[in-house]
């Protein structure tokens, strides 16, 4: 008997040093948290060609001396990719287009809204774009609806040999890699919408898998066995060749109550792994606003309990500051997101960790 509790316990330790039941206790949090805020809003750094456009969602990778964004952009029909590139990352000048909406008969001709895959993840690393198989990925939305979100939305995979330093148009699987007609579709994706994904490479493999791809769906929540309205969580998926994905769990691994929890991003600070994510329409929060999550294993998530990153307080985010991609270089924390002021218009904007000055660059009045 007592060499079976002695068992029990030496295992129980086990998985709590493999990070598989332990979570991300206060104080290391609390040290994150100092690590990663990013309390001085330098404000937009790229904004509209015209009032009709919205841009969203910025991705950031460096090759050489450079460094690249990716970043959607509705203009009233659809969601396109563009590229921008930086030598400073605050002055940041468009290129073109990634992925353009066409009238192809595709199950994406007018939805195309794509995020870089495998960028290095290291905390104040390379954040070097790294390659599979001789490719570069995004993964990406679409659907071959137009409008602003309309149903359905599916995630898609795309790729290209030459080095995305350049705009250039991406091939792009023909079907989905996940939709909201698959076998294994989840209770809390069942409103036909798949939004943002992030991917990364787990050289450990706590999923078993190669890959894991975050992203967020929208779904019901069940009160009192009756659907309620619908609600946006975080949920993973895996994959070994970037092309097969399958879902990984039956429930979200960040997730609130209420609202939006989307758009996750992934650095490894340490031995910890961190989510950016972006909450929105909570019971206690109003409009959009960043956070962030932490974890031993990428399975597992502690959600952050204090002030938010990222949260309006500026003409230029004055409705929503939301939607993170954050990075550090050279001691400096730029955290990236969309910024959209009281009239709708949708820019990218970046708070550092360091008073760098402001940005010159406003919203056109309408």
């Amino acid at each position: 008997m007592k060499n079976t509790i002695v068992l029990l316990c030496l295992l129980f330790v086990v998985r709590l040093s493999n990070g598989q039941t332990a979570g991300v206790s206060e104080a290391e949090m609390q040290t994150l948290y100092q690590e990663v805020k990013t309390p001085y809003k330098y404000g937009l750094v790229l904004t509209p060609n015209k009032l009709t456009d919205l841009m969203d969602c910025p991705s950031i990778y460096r090759s050489g001396k450079k460094w690249y964004m990716t970043y959607i952009v509705f203009d009233g029909v659809g969601y396109e990719t563009w590229l921008a590139e930086s030598t400073d990352l605050l002055s940041w000048k468009t290129l073109g287009k990634q992925m353009s909406k066409k009238d192809d008969g595709k199950w994406d001709a007018k939805q195309r809204a794509g995020y870089n895959a495998l960028i290095d993840t290291k905390w104040g690393g390379s954040y070097k774009l790294h390659s599979f198989q001789g490719k570069y990925w995004m993964s990406y939305f679409g659907g071959s609806t137009a409008g602003y979100e309309p149903e359905p939305l599916s995630i898609g995979i795309a790729f290209t040999t030459k080095k995305p330093v350049e705009p250039m148009e991406w091939q792009r699987l023909d079907k989905p890699v996940l939709g909201d007609t698959d076998p294994d579709v989840r209770w809390w994706e069942n409103r036909h919408k798949l939004f943002k994904s992030y991917v990364i490479e787990d050289p450990q493999r706590h999923t078993g898998n190669r890959f894991i791809m975050y992203y967020n769906a929208v779904g019901d929540s069940l009160e009192n066995n009756k659907p309620t309205r619908w609600y946006e969580r975080i949920g993973m998926a895996v994959s070994d060749d970037m092309t097969t994905w399958k879902r990984y769990g039956k429930d979200p691994v960040v997730h609130h109550p209420v609202g939006i929890t989307g758009d996750p991003m992934i650095q490894k600070i340490n031995n910890t792994w961190v989510m950016f994510y972006f909450g929105a329409f909570w019971k206690d929060r109003n409009g959009g606003f960043n956070r962030f999550a932490a974890s031993k294993d990428l399975i597992h998530w502690t959600d952050w309990q204090g002030d938010n990153l990222i949260e309006s307080s500026e003409d230029f985010d004055q409705q929503y500051a939301h939607k993170s991609f954050v990075l550090k270089h050279k001691g400096i924390v730029y955290h990236y997101y969309c910024a959209v002021d009281k009239d709708g218009n949708r820019g990218i904007a970046v708070a550092t960790s360091k008073d760098l000055g402001k940005s010159s660059l406003h919203f056109k009045k309408k």
